[in-house]
């Protein structure tokens, strides 16, 4: 076998949220407890991107290759403990990484917010990684970990407090302020691209169970819709609610989890992730603007002249991101509303410093590769294709708070 020359690779090195995690990363490590490797196709920029990191510790190596190069990605995964991911999109640049990790039985976590190619990665390799004992950990950014983690820490309080879980959960988003990177929009857009081929795009799409095991594709949530032209209103927190175009992923990404766990939330658990507004008709006002606005843009984005203007003179390009202003100014605020069986009432606030989409991203998505290298004894899981609950749970959400700007409180009526 080859030797593990690094514990972690950073692939996709070069791009916006990419040099962000590298910069993390380094920062983290620089008392040169693990050897490092930053990754992409690009050689000048990965040495530019080497003399702009910290001082500190030694430099980390450079690896330059194809993502498509199957022997490459091969011999790449066959030198490392863990491999993180942000070469987006997925669909388009991924599968190769991940099966060269499930073969050499690597560990791997990435950004994605995929669930179409999820699903795809999953059927393919999920025997031969329980085989390898390659731990491939998907959804480790703003999408899905705040979502994620925050209800099993919601349910975990339930079952202190109460004896057993919340019979459902609301996510609320009450605040996000930042913006995005390239690579955010070209994966959306290629989304869409996929809507026009794969006849199955839209069932899986709706599909709320879509990312849980065959055989456990059922429960009490409808379908998942992106943006329905529809508002409602939360009689616990008091206000009006919006659709959150990240809601039907993580919302998949969530009960998965409960599925792979063994339904630890109860196999009745419904759950749903929206965005909130405030109360009145201000409140609705608000909250029906941003609905219109959320579909002209989603109608806008499905047909195919539109897109390419959109593309062309709107959406970041591949590799740009938001200032740094955005990225250090930016915050955002979730509240969880769980309801018992008995009806009483659980709430939760989780809060996050610095722009969702690149910054707090890469702080939680290094924090999970450095989860996966240096607390391997402490995963109770083996391989396969797991969430971030699922894997690295509690000991992943101590490392994102004390390092990645997180918090995860419990909230009363009033703080609500």
């Amino acid at each position: 076998m080859t030797e593990r020359t690094f514990d972690i690779v950073l692939w996709g090195a070069t791009g916006a949220t990419g040099r962000r995690a590298a910069h993390h990363l380094v920062r983290r490590c620089g008392d040169g407890r693990l050897n490092l490797a930053i990754g992409g196709r690009n050689r000048e920029k990965l040495d530019a991107l080497r003399d702009d990191l910290p001082k500190a510790g030694a430099p980390p190596a450079i690896l330059v290759g194809d993502s498509h190069d199957t022997v490459f990605m091969g011999a790449m995964a066959a030198r490392a403990r863990v491999v993180a991911s942000t070469a987006g999109p997925f669909a388009l640049h991924g599968s190769e990484l991940v099966a060269a990790c499930v073969e050499n039985g690597t560990h791997y976590c990435d950004l994605t917010a995929e669930p179409q190619w999820m699903r795809a990665m999953i059927d393919a390799h999920q025997g031969k990684a329980r085989a390898t004992g390659a731990r491939i950990v998907h959804a480790c950014g703003h999408d899905s970990i705040p979502s994620d983690l925050g209800v099993q820490f919601l349910q975990e309080a339930a079952l202190a407090r109460y004896g057993q879980p919340c019979k459902r959960i609301a996510t609320r988003v009450t605040r996000m302020k930042g913006g995005f990177s390239g690579g955010t929009a070209a994966s959306f857009l290629n989304a869409m691209r996929l809507r026009e081929t794969d006849p199955d795009f839209d069932r899986l799409s709706a599909d709320p169970y879509a990312l849980c095991p065959e055989g456990e594709r059922e429960g009490p949530d409808g379908p998942d819709r992106m943006m329905p032209l529809e508002v409602g209103w939360d009689g616990d927190l008091q206000a009006w609610t919006k659709p959150y175009f990240m809601g039907p992923m993580n919302s998949k990404v969530v009960r998965r989890s409960n599925a792979i766990m063994d339904y630890p939330y109860g196999r009745g658990f419904s759950y749903q992730e929206t965005g909130l507004t405030r109360s009145g008709i201000g409140g609705w006002l608000a909250a029906m603007r941003d609905t219109v606005l959320g579909r002209l843009l989603l109608t806008a984005m499905a047909i195919p002249v539109m897109r390419d203007q959109l593309e062309r003179h709107v959406l970041p390009k591949s590799g740009e991101g938001p200032s740094k202003e955005v990225r250090e100014s930016g915050s955002y605020e979730l509240v969880l509303v769980g309801e018992m069986p008995d009806g009483a009432i659980l709430k939760a606030r989780i809060t996050g410093k610095g722009d969702p989409g690149v910054r707090s991203t890469t702080l939680m998505l290094t924090e999970a590769a450095l989860c996966l290298a240096e607390d391997e004894n402490r995963i109770a899981v083996g391989g396969g294709f797991w969430t971030p609950a699922a894997a690295m749970g509690e000991v992943l959400r101590a490392r994102i708070t004390s390092h990645a700007g997180l918090t995860f409180e419990l909230i009363d009526g009033r703080d609500a």
